[in-house]
């Protein structure tokens, strides 16, 4: 979503950084093209505007300019402005009640029903006993929806029989989680096209029926400043305590992202990053500043990474690396993992230094680079898998003919490989000379 934002500021900021010492008038410059970038992303103009100018506050003085690193104290001063805008509102996530009642509310399409069940998954993860109730009696198949995303991630859901009224459904659910000892209601309300009295006469009476310790505006990013408006008219209607935000990983500009806080007061206490049930975070406005600008966000990273590696398989593959024995197999193995991870070009954007690759990179797992990989090694026999050596020209010509590609793939791949595992052998060298160096100068 923010890859233009990103690529202009990541340039922006470059040029200051790589000038040493910086003048009043390259401050200027710098913050007239972060003030376009970020009203061309679709950012609130108000936000902007007080944006820039608390940024050029605490840039332009005399203990900064006069610096050889003012560039990179400039640099600073924007990514702690960029989190104070991202992080407005209490963030913290309450959970009291037994059963904790959270209600998700907003729009029709904004994606209430998906982000009940990822809601209901991370919370599975916490530790808690999750009840998905289906407070949705007019969308056609809500209640359809709902029970096909539990079932998929083994949470049971409350459904009323046809007609019941919302606040009936709403407390048939919390009598439901009392009976299956279930400690956490997760409520999909109903929702509107549009903003209308009724629906929040209706969320009113369902909020002071059930008393949620939780109440969830769901924010759809991918419509811009309407995502503001939205937010601001639950506000006056609706004792909101957050907002989860979703469609993040979309390619809309992101302005409602970065002015919804500011704006409302809310905190965004989550964000959608994809259609998969797993694929909801909880937000960190440091963490996505990190991302915007270009430093990656190594803790998000290794978040995800936790979840889909084993131990003791990495601790495995380690060995295998140090001691240059990575084999075509491993290779497969590791791909497998990393697309569990998430999208490639998100994954890029984490790693610091990296951001500028991660539309590269998810353009080449879009047109199949790493799918052909896979395929190429899932065509080879286990001895080739293991010893890529053997393949002779008949071989690579199976193999290609097996995985519908050409030889000259099958080389590519095959010449990667070797260079890794001469790297993986310098590595090992390096590693055996250093100790032996340090056991000399022991000795000594």
């Amino acid at each position: 979503m923010f890859d233009s934002l990103s690529d202009r500021l990541r340039k922006t900021l470059a040029d200051l950084t790589g000038r040493g010492r910086v003048s009043e008038a390259d401050v200027d410059t710098a913050l007239r093209e972060i003030r376009l970038s970020l009203l061309e992303a679709d950012v609130n103009f108000k936000v902007v505007k007080d944006f820039v100018a608390r940024v050029r506050e605490r840039a332009v003085g005399a203990e900064i300019l006069g610096s050889l690193t003012a560039g990179q104290q400039v640099v600073k001063i924007v990514n702690d402005e960029l989190v104070a805008l991202l992080g407005g509102g209490d963030r913290t996530f309450h959970l009291q009640g037994n059963p904790a009642v959270i209600a998700l509310i907003g729009l029709q399409g904004s994606g209430k029903t998906t982000s009940a069940a990822k809601l209901a998954r991370y919370l599975v993860k916490q530790g808690r006993r999750p009840l998905l109730v289906a407070a949705d009696p007019y969308r056609p198949a809500a209640a359809d929806q709902l029970e096909t995303l539990g079932r998929s991630i083994d949470i049971p859901v409350y459904r009323a029989p046809v007609g019941t009224p919302v606040i009936d459904i709403a407390r048939g659910g919390l009598d439901a989680a009392r009976r299956l000892v279930r400690d956490v209601v997760i409520l999909d309300t109903a929702g509107r096209l549009t903003i209308d009295e009724e629906l929040m006469a209706e969320i009113s009476a369902v909020t002071a029926a059930v008393k949620p310790v939780e109440t969830l505006l769901v924010v759809d990013a991918m419509t811009g400043q309407e995502a503001v408006t939205v937010a601001q008219a639950f506000t006056d209607a609706v004792p909101l305590t957050g907002l989860i935000l979703t469609k993040i990983d979309g390619d809309a500009r992101g302005g409602a992202a970065l002015s919804i806080s500011a704006v409302t007061g809310i905190a965004v206490k989550f964000i959608g990053t994809g259609e998969k049930t797993d694929a909801l975070e909880v937000f960190h406005p440091d963490r996505l500043a990190g991302r915007i600008l270009g430093m990656g966000d190594v803790m998000t990273l290794v978040e995800r990474a936790q979840e889909v590696v084993d131990e003791k398989q990495a601790a495995k593959m380690e060995e295998k690396l140090r001691k240059a024995q990575f084999t075509l197999e491993d290779f497969l193995e590791q791909i497998q993992q990393v697309q569990k991870m998430g999208p490639m070009g998100q994954l890029m954007g984490m790693i610091p230094g990296m951001g500028g690759m991660a539309k590269d990179a998810q353009e080449a797992v879009d047109r199949g680079d790493l799918r052909r990989v896979e395929a190429i090694i899932r065509s080879m026999t286990p001895r080739e898998r293991r010893d890529p050596s053997v393949i002779n020209g008949s071989r690579r010509r199976r193999i290609a003919a097996g995985s519908g590609t050409g030889t000259t793939d099958i080389n590519r791949l095959i010449k990667q490989h070797a260079e890794i595992q001469k790297l993986m052998k310098q590595l090992a060298g390096g590693g055996r000379r250093a100790a032996a160096v340090a056991a000399l100068s022991g000795r000594r």
